[in-house]
C-alpha cells in the first residue's frame, strides 16, 4: 500500500536535522570543502543565487511570514538578530515637564512615553552622534502633551463611570500633538508623526490634575534601548518534515491514532481505504511535539526531521515600517556590517602581500 510523502521520501542527513524522542541528530552542517571525499563544496556565487529563494507566505498590515531557503542557519540567525537589535526606529528620548500634578512621578511618565511606538519613518531622520548633539529639524521630532481633567457638569447624577463624570479622565497616546519644526511639515506631509496605537493609556487624571510637557523623539537602535525596536517580534523556525516509510505503511487500524499524534491538518487519512499521507501545506504548521514517538507501535512508521536550509520567518512590525520592508532593512544593515569588516580586513594587509600570507604566518 503506497503512501504520499512530503518534500523528501527518505531521511537525508545532508539536508535534514533529525528529531528523535530524546535528542536532536545531524545538527552540524556538512556542506564545506573536504568533508565528503571527491566532492567540491567550496562556496560558489552562481550556485548560491540559484538555490536562494525568498517567498512571502502570509502578509497583513502588521506582520509578514516568509520562507528563506538556501542559506545556512548562521545567516538566518544573523538576520533575526539584526531585526531585533539594529534596524533603526524613532522613539521619545527627552522629556521636558513644565507641569505635572498627577499621581504619577515625572520619571515614570517619561519612561512610559518613551515606550510608545511612533509611526515615523526612520529614513527621514538623521541619527544623532551623541545625546549632546544639537537638536534640529533633521534629527528630532517634537511633541507636546497638554491635558487637564475637569468635571463634566452634564453627567447624570447616578453615573459612576469616570469617563462620563470627568473630561480627560485618561491621558492617551493620541494626546501627543506633533509640533513641526523647520521643513518637517513638508517632509512628513504624507504621514504626520503620531503614535501607531492612539489608545494607549499613559496615566489617569482626576479633577484638578493636569499634565503639560514637551518631548523630543530621535532615531536609534534597540541594542541601545528597547524603545527603539522596530519589530514587535521576529522569529524563525526550520521547516518541519514528516517522512513516511513507503515500504512500511501505517496499518489501517492505526491510521486515526497516528493522525491524532500530529497538529491538525498535517496527516490525512483516506476515509475509504484508511491510507495515511502527509499534507505538504499542513506540515508547515507541525509543532514537532514528537508525540508519535512516545508510542512504540506508531514510531516505526515515521521519521521526524527539519529541513536544514529552509527557514520560516515570522516578523511583526511595531509601526514605522511596512512588514515587507523590515527584512530589506535588516539586509541593508547586514551589508553595511560586511562592508565594514571587509574594509577592516583590507586595512590589515601589508603592501606587497595581497593574499595576507605574512600576517597568517605571524599568527
Amino acid at each position: 500500500m503506497a503512501q504520499a510523502s512530503t518534500s523528501t521520501s527518505k531521511y537525508n542527513p545532508r539536508i535534514h536535522v533529525g528529531l528523535s524522542e530524546e535528542r536532536v541528530t545531524d545538527v552540524s552542517s556538512t556542506d564545506f570543502p573536504g568533508h565528503y571525499p571527491g566532492e567540491d563544496h567550496s562556496w560558489d556565487l552562481k550556485k548560491f543565487v540559484k538555490e536562494l529563494q525568498v517567498k512571502i507566505q502570509k502578509l497583513s498590515a502588521r506582520s509578514v511570514q516568509f520562507d528563506l531557503v538556501g542559506v545556512d542557519a548562521s545567516i538566518a540567525n544573523a538576520l533575526r538578530r539584526i531585526l531585533l537589535a539594529e534596524v533603526p526606529a524613532v522613539a521619545i528620548e527627552h522629556a521636558y515637564v513644565w507641569n505635572n500634578t498627577s499621581v504619577m512621578v515625572d520619571e515614570v511618565l517619561s519612561h512610559r512615553l518613551g515606550m510608545v511606538p511612533l509611526n515615523v519613518d526612520p529614513a527621514l531622520l538623521e541619527m544623532k552622534e551623541s545625546t549632546h548633539d544639537q537638536a534640529t529639524d533633521r534629527n528630532t521630532i517634537v511633541f507636546k502633551l497638554q491635558v487637564e481633567c475637569t468635571r463634566n457638569t452634564t453627567a447624570p447624577r447616578d453615573s459612576t463611570d469616570p469617563a462620563v463624570l470627568y473630561n480627560n479622565s485618561e491621558v492617551l497616546a493620541r494626546h501627543l500633538e506633533w509640533v513641526p519644526q523647520g521643513e518637517q511639515a513638508e517632509v512628513f506631509a504624507a504621514r504626520p508623526p503620531a503614535p501607531t496605537i492612539p489608545d494607549i493609556v499613559l496615566m489617569k487624571l482626576r479633577p484638578g490634575q493636569a499634565i503639560e510637557m514637551e518631548v523630543h523623539a530621535v532615531k536609534g537602535v534597540s541594542r541601545d534601548h528597547a524603545k527603539f525596536t522596530s519589530v514587535a517580534t521576529a522569529s524563525y523556525r526550520s521547516l518541519p518534515d514528516v517522512i513516511l516509510d513507503d515500504e512500511n505503511p501505517v496499518p489501517p487500524h492505526l491510521a486515526t491514532r497516528f493522525r491524532d499524534c500530529f497538529s491538525p491538518g498535517v496527516i490525512k487519512v483516506d476515509p475509504r481505504t484508511k491510507k495515511v499521507s502527509v499534507d505538504p501545506r499542513g506540515v508547515r504548521g507541525e509543532t514537532m511535539s514528537r508525540e508519535v514517538l512516545r508510542h512504540p507501535e506508531l514510531a516505526e512508521y515515521v521519521k521526524l526531521a527539519r529541513v536544514r536550509n529552509h527557514f520560516i520567518f515570522n516578523v511583526e512590525s511595531e509601526g514605522p515600517y511596512e512588514p515587507p520592508r523590515l527584512p530589506l532593512e535588516a539586509i541593508r544593515v547586514m551589508r553595511e556590517k560586511i562592508s565594514a569588516l571587509k574594509s577592516a580586513a583590507e586595512a590589515l594587509r601589508i603592501p606587497g602581500d595581497p593574499d595576507g600570507d605574512i600576517q597568517m604566518a605571524e599568527l
